[in-house]
């Protein structure tokens, strides 16, 4: 009979875990919409600004690589880069507010934004003593 008791324990802990991760992602999900720009930024300063409503291929080529940037059915992603790791090709398609994929080789980020301005990159995040 102590199995039992025990077993069903396990059963509603496992189900209030589950309950709340499914919660929380979507929350995550609802709190972050779906982006109207891809801003690429080379070495910290915004080179381009696409919209993902057009479907466009922007290659990049400066002195830390070869970059080839996909705006496809609004979702961003690197398709071809020539740094020696190529992770950033392997980060997957982004379309939501504040999702990135980063060449660190090539000092490249590819950001998507929602064209409200209110990301303002020279406000403080955390000062630290």
């Amino acid at each position: 009979m102590k199995k039992i008791k025990k077993h069903k324990a396990d059963i509603i802990l496992v189900s209030v875990i589950a309950g709340a991760g499914l919660l929380l992602i979507l929350f995550l999900l609802l709190a972050t919409g779906s982006g109207k720009y891809a801003e690429i930024r080379i070495d910290g300063e915004v080179t381009d600004r696409l919209s993902l409503s057009q479907d466009t291929v922007k290659s990049i080529d400066n002195e830390y690589g070869k970059n080839t940037i996909v705006i496809e059915n609004g979702e961003a992603y690197i398709k071809d880069a020539d740094c020696p790791d190529g992770l950033c090709m392997n980060m997957g398609r982004i379309s939501r507010t504040g999702q990135s994929v980063i060449c660190l080789p090539h000092k490249l980020v590819v950001e998507i934004t929602d064209g409200s301005g209110n990301q303002n990159k020279d406000d403080v995040d955390i000062i630290v003593k």
